[in-house]
């Protein structure tokens, strides 16, 4: 059995992930955790997995150097097994094996770029479990094949 992560990147993240079909673990990612169920017990598991997904996207964007581009992505992948992180964050854990590219589902990104003030609002935790503060534009989702295109 597999494990879903999402996994924050930035855009020379995705640009070595296509041109190595590789990157090189252990990696941080988040994941739907039982610490993440138990905090959340009302939660069904697409908002529990769309919780997920906006903590990497908001981690996305403090990985970001002065070549990246100001946009949050997310690379959504299955592994063989996580290790939850413990601490504040019900979804952070740490992948041990590298993560390669057949094992990609998708990418998750923003169509625009950010403004400087838009990158700061994601950066405080939010009331509910896996919420994130000033993350309420959806990310939109984009096949492997068309990673390039993100580039």
């Amino acid at each position: 059995m597999s494990v879903r992560i999402y996994l924050p990147a930035t855009s020379s993240l995705l640009a070595a992930l296509q041109s190595e079909g590789r990157l090189a673990g252990p990696l941080r990612a988040h994941a739907v955790t039982d610490a993440l169920r138990a905090q959340w017990p009302e939660g069904d598991e697409e908002s529990l997995e769309y919780a997920a997904m906006m903590a990497a996207a908001a981690d996305s964007r403090s990985l970001r150097g002065v070549e990246d581009r100001p946009r949050r992505y997310v690379v959504a992948a299955d592994v063989p097994d996580v290790v939850p992180v413990p601490g504040e964050d019900p979804t952070l854990v740490d992948v041990a094996v590298d993560l390669v590219l057949k094992r990609v589902a998708a990418v998750h990104a923003d169509t625009e770029d950010e403004d400087a003030g838009d990158q700061d609002a994601g950066d405080q935790a939010g009331d509910q479990a896996g919420d994130r503060s000033g993350e309420d534009d959806d990310l939109a989702w984009f096949a492997t094949q068309e990673l390039p295109y993100l580039l």
